[in-house]
């Protein structure tokens, strides 16, 4: 997988020139996925408000709710919840599409036109993946700071002004970093492994659905450990 990624980063300055197809990737990979992304967001922060208010009401700090929230979610929600997101739709979907191309011969065929399918097809969808990631995750914070400020704003009546200097005093560009670091890494780790695995799959259907099995497994448990060590790291 490291001799594969040498290979894709190596032809990436040449594909990046094509924007009309990094474009169309990043429409496939990243836009088609906020229509579980921004409902999924909208949940988490509603149910984080409904959690957090009632954890901190036990200690009388019920004003912290607005730091609780943009710090739990910019720094670990919105990566992580995103990144598993992001491998069960648009993972899956490119391992399918590449192990199918596999399966109908098409690989092979670019091959004896002399086209290179790591420059022509692969490449482009992991530079989609890669793109698409960090966007997927800011739109998943925002939603989801809005889905805590509704809830505990608009319905459980917390003071809107203390909310939203509580939650601006809590940010800083360490915070910040730290979730642009994440959904950056997991974005590389995830698009990496949903094509490696596509482009490796057994040319038959069972082959297929084995290597959207494998795209989806291994990357949820790429995402905990880089997670943890990249949180180590910052702390």
């Amino acid at each position: 997988m490291t001799r594969f990624l040498l290979r894709l980063l190596g032809q990436s300055p040449l594909a990046l020139t094509r924007c009309d197809v990094i474009g169309e990737q990043v429409y496939n990979t990243g836009l088609l996925t906020l229509a579980i992304i921004m409902p999924a967001g909208l949940f988490v922060g509603m149910i984080l408000a409904l959690q957090g208010a009632a954890l901190l009401q036990r200690f009388g700090s019920a004003d912290a709710l607005g730091a609780v929230a943009m710090f739990g979610v910019l720094r670990e929600l919105g990566p992580v919840v995103t990144a598993l997101l992001f491998a069960g739709r648009a993972g899956t979907a490119l391992a399918t599409e590449l192990g199918l191309m596999q399966a109908t011969d098409q690989m092979s065929a670019m091959a004896m036109m002399a086209v290179d399918p790591i420059r022509r097809v692969v490449v482009p969808r992991f530079l989609g993946g890669v793109i698409a990631m960090p966007l997927l995750a800011a739109m998943f914070s925002v939603t989801a700071v809005y889905g805590v400020q509704l809830v505990g704003v608009q319905i459980m009546g917390f003071d809107r002004g203390t909310f939203w200097s509580q939650l601006r005093g809590a940010v800083s560009l360490t915070d910040v970093n730290e979730g642009i670091i994440k959904s950056c890494v997991f974005g590389v780790v995830c698009s990496l492994i949903a094509v490696y695995q596509g482009y490796h799959a057994l040319p038959t259907p069972d082959g297929v659905a084995q290597a959207t099995t494998r795209t989806v497994v291994t990357s949820a448990v790429g995402i905990f450990l880089l997670d943890y060590l990249i949180t180590a790291a910052f702390l």
